[in-house]
């Protein structure tokens, strides 16, 4: 099977992983919401002990947040040069943290049933298959496991606001960042996330001022938005 990869992603992000953890590089945006996206997870259990899987984890800003949290972690993305930089960064913060270069299907084959938490936040939208992704999700998970996804609505709010304005006028992440087709609508998320087998139990829209530098949660999932999702139990 071909692997769910966009090599042209996986170079765009492997340019820049040098500036993952530079807060005032492009990937300000991420350091700003990351205690937002980990606060989400945060309101729905307590992750302390936990086997998280971070799927899509870049150069580990969300993955080292968990494992601040005590919960078991382990990082995986397809992008060699942001691993290298995730291993070192975990290194110097004194966290254990097993990243691994591999897909989620992959990782799917190899530990179906073996975590309690699985996220995927920014990623869907940076895969040929984002489906394909979701399904893994719900074979990684154990029966009463929860996932969590955030990503971007494709609509011309989202558009106006989340790739001309991000990427071309406020330059806050580099220009092809995001394409619009590959953007993904809530009723699509939910759907794909229905048919995978999981349960969705809650979604919020998540808002950041780039002035301020502040992010809230809210009911407004007209551009980025979380949602989070739990496998049944099959009694």
């Amino acid at each position: 099977m071909t692997a769910n990869i966009d090599p042209a992603e996986l170079e765009k992000f492997g340019a820049l992983a040098s500036r993952w953890w530079d807060p005032e590089s492009e990937f300000k945006p991420l350091h700003d919401i990351n205690p937002a996206r980990a606060g989400y997870i945060d309101e729905h259990l307590n992750i302390a002990g936990l086997k998280v899987v971070d799927i899509g984890c870049g150069g580990g800003i969300l993955t080292e947040a968990l494992a601040q949290r005590g919960a078991q972690t382990t990082g995986i993305d397809m992008s060699e040069a942001p691993l290298k930089v995730a291993k070192l960064h975990a290194l110097e913060a004194e966290l254990t943290i097993d990243y691994r270069q591999i897909t989620a299907e992959a990782l799917a084959d190899e530990a179906a049933g073996s975590f309690d938490v699985v996220t995927c936040l920014e990623m869907l939208e940076h895969v040929p298959d984002p489906s394909s992704v979701i399904q893994a999700v719900e074979r990684l998970l154990k029966p009463g496991g929860r996932a969590f996804f955030s990503t971007i609505n494709r609509n011309p709010k989202a558009w106006a606001m989340a790739i001309v304005g991000a990427e071309y006028i406020m330059r806050l992440l580099p220009r092809g960042t995001h394409e619009y087709r590959k953007l993904i609508r809530p009723a699509e998320l939910n759907r794909w996330a229905m048919d995978a087998g999981l349960k969705v139990t809650g979604m919020r829209g998540m808002h950041y001022n780039p002035l301020t530098r502040r992010t809230r949660l809210n009911d407004d999932v007209s551009v980025n938005y979380l949602l989070t999702a739990v496998k049944p139990v099959v009694e």
